[in-house]
């Protein structure tokens, strides 16, 4: 049974009714695939149905990102494909019964972790707030402490990196520029990893029911960071420039949501064991 669980909801209303049914049809199409000992005649049915809702979610995610003028939506439209992609390419292993069953549930695992993955990651960022502008978007005020010192003192320093990259995106006149964001895009990717890494080690340590939610948070994340495509910033002009303000915007967002949707509740959670 793969939960749609708290931490998924965007909170905005349709597109989270839209994942809790993409959910329920991957739980029903699993527990069909696995109480049934012939499952090539259901192959066709249960892809037909996960693919066509899952056109029909994209197209609405899609529409409602456009009316808002998310920038993100570039990026949705090319993960959103490549879900398609992998579900039109797939071919079931006819093989025999049991590597037919075995080759849908491989399917469906990868459809599960693709989902959890793009709404922790890319989902959470629509429609995502704007500081006010009286705000310092970069400063890690209270609003963010988790009340673990461990944990905040590292979400500090990936605030400071994030600035640090920030102030450097929108110095005009630095001569290697390209190297500097590099370097510190770098260092936000190996910090992340150690805080993510101690962060689990924590929730681990603790019984955390939210580890797994958070591990694909986490990785969500790193992927991201992996795949930024640096490889045309090796002159900064202004369609890069742009670029680069986005992505500041999305890792310090995504930082943002991430510590106050589901940070805080680890606090919260070891709060309660010592109530």
């Amino acid at each position: 049974m793969y939960e749609f669980t708290e931490d998924c909801m965007i909170h905005i209303e349709k597109i989270d009714e839209e994942h809790k049914k993409l959910f329920q049809l991957i739980n029903e199409a699993s527990e069909l695939v696995n109480k049934t000992d012939s499952v090539l005649s259901l192959a066709l049915k249960v892809i037909d149905e996960l693919k066509d809702y899952a056109n029909t979610h994209f197209a609405n995610e899609e529409a409602y990102m456009e009316s808002i003028n998310d920038p993100e939506l570039p990026l949705q439209k090319k993960e959103h494909a490549a879900f398609k992609t992998k579900i039109n390419e797939f071919k079931i292993d006819d093989s025999s019964d049991a590597a037919a069953k075995e080759s849908l549930n491989e399917l469906i695992k990868y459809l599960v972790r693709w989902l959890y993955h793009h709404i922790l990651s890319s989902d959470m960022m629509i429609g995502k707030l704007e500081a006010k502008e009286d705000e310092d978007p970069f400063a890690f005020t209270d609003k963010y402490k988790t009340g673990i010192e461990m944990v905040d003192e590292e979400h500090k320093k990936l605030f400071e990196i994030i600035r640090e990259t920030n102030d450097v995106i929108n110095t005009e006149f630095v001569h290697d520029k390209y190297d500097e964001i590099m370097r510190l895009l770098a260092e936000l990717k190996n910090y992340t990893e150690i805080h993510f890494s101690d962060e689990e080690n924590l929730m681990e340590e603790i019984g955390y029911p939210g580890l797994e939610a958070q591990r694909m948070a986490h990785e969500s994340f790193v992927e991201k960071l992996v795949t930024i495509d640096l490889e045309e910033l090796d002159e900064i002009d202004d369609n890069q420039q742009e670029y680069l303000l986005h992505l500041i915007d999305f890792l310090l967002g995504w930082l943002v949501n991430h510590i106050i949707g589901m940070d805080k509740k680890i606090a919260d959670y070891m709060a309660k064991m010592h109530s």
